[in-house]
Formats: C-alpha cells, sequence, structure tokens
C-alpha cells in the first residue's frame, strides 16, 4: 500500500458519495435511514463538499510527494474528525446505525493516509 493507491481509493470513494448526495439529496438520505434534508441545500452542499475531496485527492494522486499538504489536510483532519463526528452523533443524538459505516470507511481511509504520511519515503 502506497500513498498514491490511498489518494485515489479516496478520491474514488468520495467521489462515489458525492454525486449522489448532489443529484438524488432526499433518497441518498433515505437509503441511509436519515431525515429528509432541510433544506435539501445542506445535503447538497455537503455533496459539493465531498466532490471537492475527491477532486483534491485525484490532483494530490498525481504528485503525492509535493502535494503532501493537502493529503494531511484531507485524510488524517477532515477523515478523522468526520469518522470522530459520526460516532459521537450515533451515540449521543441517535442517528441511524449506517452512520457508523461512514464512520469506520473514514476511520479507516484517515489513518491508513497519516500512517502512509508519517511514514516517510
Amino acid at each position: 500500500m502506497n500513498l498514491k493507491i490511498v489518494a485515489l481509493v479516496s478520491g474514488v470513494y468520495d467521489l462515489l458519495l458525492a454525486v449522489p448526495m448532489l443529484l438524488f439529496p432526499v433518497a441518498t438520505a433515505a437509503i441511509f435511514g436519515a431525515p429528509t434534508p432541510s433544506p435539501v441545500l445542506n445535503a447538497q452542499l455537503n455533496g459539493v463538499f465531498t466532490l471537492s475531496l475527491a477532486a483534491g485527492y485525484f490532483w494530490s494522486a498525481q504528485d503525492v510527494e509535493a502535494r503532501r499538504g493537502y493529503l494531511w489536510v484531507a485524510g488524517p483532519l477532515a477523515k478523522l474528525l468526520g469518522a470522530s463526528l459520526f460516532v459521537l452523533d450515533h451515540f449521543l443524538r441517535g442517528s441511524p446505525a449506517s452512520f457508523l459505516l461512514f464512520a469506520a470507511s473514514d476511520g479507516v481511509l484517515g489513518l491508513l493516509t497519516l500512517a502512509l504520511l508519517l511514514k516517510r519515503p
């Protein structure tokens, strides 16, 4: 496993989340057992954020050594903080159990990115 592969996997992962949130926000919320977003714009803005992360991952994958800074922000910061918030929201506010899948996938990608960033070539 290397940083370029993790960046590409993270980009695909975020792209697969972004498109449904942008194009089908109500249906996407329903699939994951979440309430209908109100306003729908909030879900679509989450899609824009996730699409931006995906674009950054694809950009970073082209030259991971030169773009390590982006990978620190998108991987350990955004993914691990997001995973933590999913877990906290589930246990403190009763968000759907499906959100724990996001916590697990974001957490794994964030930890992999962190480990590879800490391991200098």
